[in-house]
């Protein structure tokens, strides 16, 4: 951290790997991923987009997911070592290019509308099932910044 304000001249809060290997640790283990339900994209401060696929195994300690990333962003992608499977890729920009027609963007911040986690789902998705299905698919933006929020002139699609 003082590396980063003395020689960088860059605020060590500005930028987080721990707090994404911890996100990515979670939404990659959770039953909506399982399911096949969830898309998850990296968007990094210096505007490099990563796409992450959902079978990948993310490593458990913060050391071996650094030096993960360090190899993505050497190679550009990380195949996975049986077969031809990309587990993560850099992609282009625009993030919005990669969603499907219609999709509705949610981006996560403190200073949004509050909801409790009961009532957001019913909020996002519905409640009747059929109409449900119907719907165009949810994009959620989580930011994983120790300081600082999620705006629309970084993220234009929400």
């Amino acid at each position: 951290r003082e590396l980063c304000k003395r020689k960088l001249r860059v605020d060590p809060n500005s930028f987080r790997p721990d707090i994404l290997h911890q996100e990515l640790l979670a939404l990659l283990d959770s039953p909506l991923n399982k399911a096949g339900l969830l898309k998850v994209y990296i968007h990094t401060k210096t505007k490099v987009l990563i796409d992450v696929h959902s079978s990948i195994r993310i490593p458990r300690t913060y050391k071996r997911f650094a030096g993960l990333m360090v190899q993505l962003l050497h190679k550009m992608k990380i195949k996975a070592g049986n077969d031809s499977t990309t587990l993560l890729k850099v992609i282009k920009n625009p993030f919005s290019q990669h969603l499907p027609p219609g999709t509705r963007c949610y981006g996560f911040s403190c200073e949004g509308t509050l909801y409790s986690p009961i009532t957001l789902p019913k909020t996002i998705v519905g409640v009747d099932p059929e109409v449900s299905a119907n719907q165009p698919p949810t994009c959620l933006v989580v930011g994983a910044m120790s300081t600082g929020h999620i705006t629309i002139e970084d993220h234009p699609y929400i």
